[in-house]
């Protein structure tokens, strides 16, 4: 199966279509009347779906189990056709495209099933996915291009030229992924009064956003979050709580992680890690999401 553990809990929901084809206006009335011989195809499809739905990943190899949290099967008639309806609702890690979609074919399997002794030319049509809400496709395109980001890695080693950057590299390899292209990449060492003016500068030329990355632990040199912190004046204390939660889930030590995170004047400012895989675990927790706050902050009312 595909690795998803490096996504996060978000409301899922789909809906999934499939039509019933009868033959005869006959067939449609014996529906409506509930004088199918075999019972009333609209409670036995809805019980089979409901099953469907919860075994999807039993049948089909690839599917990752999921917890259901909501399903609702609905029906309508329009001519000679059935037309099925299902929605699925989970918070997981993975959408319910298919699970709906199989609630959808088994119902009018179903169906299919109870009315070939009174209709011998009935169909099933058009089993498709209507809609699909949730994780990271659900996010609007924003105007990344327009973003002046800057990356800094707070490193002595690196700065010393005594170790290769990495962490900072990635940074910038995922906003580029995002769509952002004017970003500086800049490394200094772990000083809390150049950590402080090069924040500074970059609030002066009015930078949107500021990635640090290193200085975010509990040793003497880790100083990046005290230098930033109290030039923020709007803390999102929520941004980091979200970035060690996703951490503690896949490392113990995450806790320790002094992240900050906030606006200083019209500039956003985020902490990470100094690890590669740190830096990588907060950008998955964090981004695109993230880049709401300037949407947000654009359309506010002046």
């Amino acid at each position: 199966m595909v690795d998803i553990t490096h996504k996060s809990f978000t409301l899922r929901k789909a809906i999934a279509t499939a039509i019933v084809k009868t033959s005869s206006q006959e067939t449609i009335d014996a529906i409506e009347q509930r004088k199918v011989p075999k019972g009333d195809i609209f409670e036995f499809s809805r019980a089979a779906a409901l099953f469907a739905i919860k075994k999807t990943s039993d049948v089909i190899p690839d599917c990752h189990p999921l917890p259901v949290e909501y399903a609702a099967i609905t029906y309508k008639i329009e001519g000679l056709q059935v037309m099925i309806s299902v929605e699925v609702h989970t918070i997981y890690k993975t959408g319910v495209e298919v699970e709906a979609m199989h609630g959808a074919s088994v119902a009018a399997l179903v169906m299919y099933d109870m009315l070939k002794p009174i209709d011998k030319n009935v169909e099933i049509q058009n089993i498709r996915l209507q809609e699909k809400h949730g994780g990271k496709s659900d996010l609007k395109k924003l105007e990344n291009q327009k973003l002046m980001c800057a990356v800094v890695v707070c490193s002595d080693t690196a700065y010393k030229g005594e170790k290769e950057d990495t962490s900072g590299k990635a940074i910038v390899a995922i906003l580029k992924k995002y769509g952002m292209v004017d970003i500086e990449y800049t490394i200094i060492p772990d000083e809390f009064e150049m950590i402080q003016n090069t924040f500074k500068n970059y609030i002066t030329q009015n930078k949107n956003l500021v990635l640090f990355t290193g200085g975010t632990g509990v040793s003497v040199r880790d100083v990046t979050p005290d230098a930033i912190a109290p030039l923020i004046d709007k803390h999102v204390p929520g941004i980091v709580e979200t970035a060690r939660n996703y951490g503690q889930q896949r490392i113990k030590t995450a806790m320790l992680s002094r992240g900050v995170a906030g606006f200083a004047g019209e500039t956003f400012v985020l902490t990470l890690p100094g690890s590669k895989k740190g830096v990588e675990e907060t950008m998955e927790a964090l981004f695109p999401q993230l880049l709401h706050v300037f949407d947000v902050r654009e359309n506010q009312p002046h």
